[in-house]
């Protein structure tokens, strides 16, 4: 005779992320994965171009205007004369950093609207969506990335510019991993209170458009810098903000990084993943009834 082990617990936990159930489906992550990325440049003339075409031309705005006309400076920290930085790849390292956070952030803060008929018909971890749907924005990015460092590389061997390897080179990956999960965890808050509230999926372009005006993507740091202390210190809580200097810092040799300020970055974006986390958790259950 079968014996049977019966264990009595609470029925749902506060974080019940289920994260072996959600490793076992790693095929299916890799799956969407894949399903993203074809369908995002399927039918379309210039194809996986697109995924180059887009930050090279808005960097090349950025130069124009913000470089040329305006005459904003690229630096994020005051430097002598005698150094001198390549403009353009200034642009396009904050350009590729905050398009691979924003497309991220509006993924995720439309995780459920958009897999909604794929989650009413089949079970599987929930969280797999997001993941999948963060590591879609990663591909993309890892395009605009190797485009990014091949003109570093012809700038850093032919170029006659100032550019030095420093130890602040092994913090780029960290600094790609956190703009992932920061995008991530303000994407999961805003999809989790959308199934309540739809309005707020209303806020999300004009808030994301709104706060890189609030991050040193198309001016230098140098520039907020020589403003009121209280204002930079104000400036410098926006977590994208070190993480982008920090980059911009490992390529270029010269930068602003304050470990009290990135380590305020981390610990922002350590605790919206948390609560994204537990807000998703909580509303996985129930959000087929309201969406």
């Amino acid at each position: 005779m079968q014996k049977f082990k019966v264990e009595i617990n609470s029925k749902h936990k506060l974080l019940d992320l289920k994260l072996k159930e959600t490793f076992r489906y790693k095929d299916l992550i890799f799956l969407f994965v894949k399903r993203d990325f074809i369908s995002r440049y399927k039918q379309t003339v210039l194809g996986y171009l697109w995924a180059i075409i887009q930050p090279l031309f808005t960097t090349i705005i950025f130069t124009l205007v913000f470089g040329s006309l305006a005459n904003l400076t690229t630096a994020d920290v005051k430097l002598a004369d005698t150094v001198k930085l390549p403009g353009f790849l200034f642009y396009l390292s904050g350009t590729i950093c905050w398009t691979l956070f924003s497309n991220t952030l509006s993924v995720n803060a439309n995780v459920f609207a958009s897999n909604v008929g794929i989650m009413g018909k089949v079970y599987y971890p929930r969280l797999v969506s997001p993941i999948a749907s963060t590591l879609s924005q990663f591909v993309n990015f890892f395009i605009q990335f190797v485009m990014f460092l091949l003109i570093w590389i012809g700038c850093f061997i032919w170029g006659d510019y100032s550019i030095k390897l420093t130890p602040m080179l092994l913090l780029v990956p960290v600094c790609i991993i956190q703009l992932m999960l920061l995008g991530m965890g303000i994407g999961l808050i805003v999809t989790s209170l959308t199934t309540k509230y739809r309005d707020l999926i209303n806020l999300v372009s004009f808030g994301v458009m709104l706060l890189q005006y609030a991050t040193p993507v198309a001016y230098g740091l140098d520039l907020v810098r020589n403003t009121k202390p209280a204002i930079f210190n104000l400036y410098m809580c926006n977590p994208v903000t070190p993480i982008i200097t920090t980059f911009r810092y490992g390529f270029f040799g010269y930068g602003y990084f304050n470990l009290g300020f990135y380590g305020l970055s981390w610990l922002f974006t350590i605790a919206f993943l948390f609560l994204a986390l537990i807000l998703f958790s909580k509303t996985e259950r129930t959000f087929m009834d309201t969406i």
